[in-house]
């Protein structure tokens, strides 16, 4: 099944030159890593504080743009500029989960503002944890990390983005946005079934 984390390549292309530079300059894969969960803990906050400014929802589109940017720089700071280590791979991952937390779970006082219910959202950010997790297993098992989709970390910042645009730009009905997060979270169940059972097929279970 194709996903956004297919284009990544493409991605990692354009965004090589910068990548060079900031080696150049000695910046290191755990400061952008730092610097990524920053911005989406300030993004969160600004939404929390603007419940009632549905418009306020587009800042949410640019700082889930330039947290996968990051995401991508880090990466490839540390794979091609010799900066891997341990404590980096940690951060990485810890980073990840809690950048997502900050950015979803920030959706709730606006929804709830709208009328829309908080249950999805929480359904949604719980998948993606387990989401993460399930790709994290894969490596514990030896069926090496998991990205299969439909709903990656990619995937997931794209339609949230998206839904976050529609919001504000066009105002979706309250029943509009309530299916889509189910329907994102039944998405994040299905990644994490599709990620466990690859994981050990890869390691070599059958069952």
């Amino acid at each position: 099944m194709a996903t956004v984390f297919d284009l990544k390549p493409r991605f990692q292309a354009l965004l090589r030159p910068l990548v060079v530079q900031l080696a150049g300059a000695g910046i290191t894969p755990n400061e952008v890593t730092l610097f990524a969960l920053v911005l989406s803990a300030a993004g969160g906050s600004f939404l929390i504080s603007v419940p009632d400014a549905p418009a306020m929802l587009l800042i949410l589109p640019v700082v889930l743009f330039l947290r996968m940017a990051l995401n991508a720089i880090d990466g490839m700071l540390a794979r091609e500029h010799d900066m891997k280590t341990r404590r980096g791979a940690v951060l990485n991952e810890i980073g990840d989960v809690l950048s997502d937390l900050c950015l979803y779970l920030a959706l709730i006082p606006p929804f709830l503002a709208l009328g829309a219910a908080a249950i999805p959202v929480v359904a949604f950010c719980l998948g993606a944890v387990l989401t993460e997790f399930a790709g994290l297993l894969g490596q514990v098992i030896g069926g090496g990390r998991r990205h299969d989709g439909p709903m990656g970390k990619s995937d997931r910042a794209l339609a949230v983005g998206v839904t976050a645009f529609l919001i504000a730009v066009f105002g979706l009905p309250v029943v509009v946005i309530d299916g889509i997060f189910v329907t994102l979270a039944i998405a994040t169940a299905l990644t994490v079934w599709k990620r466990l059972d690859a994981a050990l097929k890869a390691a070599g279970e059958d069952g």
